[in-house]
């Protein structure tokens, strides 16, 4: 018996060690990494205009109420009407009476009157029908607030301040990680980013001001440095073929279409039937698995640092190569950033839909960027990642500008499919292209380069939200997405210079002594788990 345990015992050892040389079961655990925490940075899009729009509103009502007790007023009973001219008479759709509108008390009048003629779609009556539904009892689900207008302009600096705060900690913060993987390795970092993820997860369901919501925000950004540094690092770092790499980011950037696809209608529609704490605790718990599966594969206790010192961030940052790759992928997504707190705002202001309906408006482009992703991270390295990129950001830029000609939630499908579409095209092309460009011109070492890359994707979504609002209250939307619609097409011509980047001359005496030695020293195999580098065998150990 003792010897049949031990047999057991060292299979079930072999089979985890196996499990941990797997390449796929790397890509799997950074597909699901990006897909947590891209859910969780969109789940909160059609959520927190809406929320923070009720607590503004519940704040106005409250302190409304308190003046109207403790000033003289006659009797509910005996009222007295002001003049008309302070009043404006309301015909309500959805009954047969009249309402009263203005400083004073709303009061209803029992006395029937004949329907008027339906107005005109966008006339001052058809706004004043929308106000007096939601004021008395909106049945359709629509969200039109009282004085939309004025009041959701100052929500959307207030949306995007706080959409803004994730990027930007994400951004101060991974100049700090990617040196960091190069001494410590990935595993610690990406076990790091789960469990600050978890955190923010939790603090996002129970939040209840803007304060904490705020906090919630900015503490995903750290979670979200570690994950995404880390992970597509150790990607680069795994997949060293060029071809092969440029297929598992693609891989991997389908988690990140997936949490973006996901997010905002899972969000929406939870929301609206479940209420604002389900959503979040339901991440939490998928959180949780994915953490237990990085702890049985990853084993993030261990300490393994490069086995070369990488090229330092400061000298990586100024490559002019890299310098455009990441610049397309920061205006590329800018796009996007824009549209997320600007355009729920800006439905709610001119097309009055449903609560669910803010989610649901960003579908097309998720899908799209996961069709983009998946197909041109195979597509893209035969058809040159340079011209995928510059066709990229030419159809973000067109899409964009054709986003606020939408009379309805049937007329984004096309523009949002667009820019979505387009993002993948650019996102599957640029973040290959960082990992060749260092191969190429530096140290192979990965952590620095994809810092620089998820600093180009933060500065995006810093700056969109943040510079978005307060651009989109003072020139408005259809403004705003002409302007950085014409950024992203002026920009494209530059992704020409990626067609044929130099190596360095000490890159290029180290390839050729490379190519007259027998050893293959980076290219490998899998074989039986274990990797195969060039004319020798090395066999990974459990230390």
């Amino acid at each position: 018996m003792g010897a049949l345990d031990s047999i057991r015992e060292f299979s079930l050892l072999a089979w985890m060690r196996e499990r941990r040389q797997s390449r796929k079961l790397i890509l799997l655990i950074v597909f699901i990494a990006l897909l947590l925490d891209n859910m969780l940075l969109t789940v909160v899009v059609p959520i927190i205009p809406s929320y923070l729009y009720a607590i503004d509103e519940e704040a106005s009502s409250s302190t409304t109420d308190s003046i109207g007790v403790g000033s003289s007023m006659a009797p509910a009973t005996a009222p007295s009407f002001p003049s008309s001219s302070a009043f404006q008479t309301i015909v309500s759709l959805y009954d047969n009476s009249t309402y009263q509108t203005g400083a004073g008390i709303n009061l209803l009048s029992t006395t029937p009157r004949p329907l008027a003629p339906s107005p005109a779609p966008g006339s001052p009556m058809t706004t004043a029908v929308a106000t007096a539904g939601n004021r008395t009892g909106n049945t359709t689900g629509q969200d039109c607030p009282l004085q939309g207008g004025k009041q959701l302009l100052n929500e959307n600096v207030k949306v995007g301040l706080l959409f803004a705060s994730k990027a930007t900690v994400q951004l101060l913060t991974n100049p700090f990680i990617g040196p960091l993987t190069n001494r410590i390795g990935y595993q610690i970092p990406m076990f790091a980013g789960f469990c600050i993820m978890f955190l923010s997860t939790i603090m996002f369901a129970f939040s209840k001001s803007y304060t904490l919501l705020f906090l919630a925000r900015s503490l995903q950004g750290v979670g979200s440095s570690c994950s995404s540094v880390a992970g597509m690092g150790m990607l680069a770092s795994v997949y060293t073929d060029d071809e092969e790499r440029g297929n598992a980011i693609g891989v991997a950037l389908g988690g990140l279409a997936m949490g973006v696809l996901l997010g905002p209608p899972f969000g929406s529609v939870m929301y609206d039937f479940v209420g604002k704490t389900a959503p979040f605790l339901i991440l939490a718990v998928l959180a949780v698995l994915d953490g237990a599966l990085q702890l049985f594969v990853l084993q993030p206790s261990k300490v393994e640092p490069e086995s070369q010192q990488g090229t330092p961030l400061l000298t990586l940052m100024k490559d002019p190569y890299i310098l455009i790759a990441a610049g397309s992928i920061c205006f590329a997504n800018m796009g996007i950033a824009m549209l997320e707190p600007a355009l729920p705002i800006w439905m709610m202001e001119t097309m009055c839909p449903a609560k669910w309906q803010l989610g649901v408006a960003f579908i097309p482009a998720s899908i799209s960027y996961l069709i983009g992703t998946h197909i041109f991270g195979i597509m893209a390295h035969k058809m040159g990642r340079w011209l995928c990129s510059l066709i990229g950001m030419l159809l973000v830029g067109l899409s964009i500008v054709c986003v606020p000609l939408a009379k309805d939630i049937y007329g984004l499908i096309l523009p949002n499919f667009g820019v979505g579409f387009a993002i993948g095209m650019v996102d599957s092309s640029m973040m290959p292209i960082m990992g060749y460009l260092v191969d190429l011109r530096h140290v192979s070492v990965y952590g620095s380069v994809y810092a620089i890359a998820d600093v180009a994707f933060c500065m995006g979504f810093a700056l969109g939200p943040s510079a978005g609002g307060a651009i989109a209250k003072s020139i408005g939307f259809p403004a705003l997405m002409t302007m950085i619609g014409i950024v992203d097409i002026l920009f494209a011509p530059l992704c020409f210079f990626l067609r044929s980047p130099p190596a360095r001359e000490e890159k290029m005496a180290i390839l050729s002594m490379e190519s007259n030695c027998s050893m293959k020293t980076r290219s490998y195999t899998m074989q039986d788990s274990s990797y195969q580098m060039g004319d020798e065998f090395e066999t990974e150990s459990d230390e």
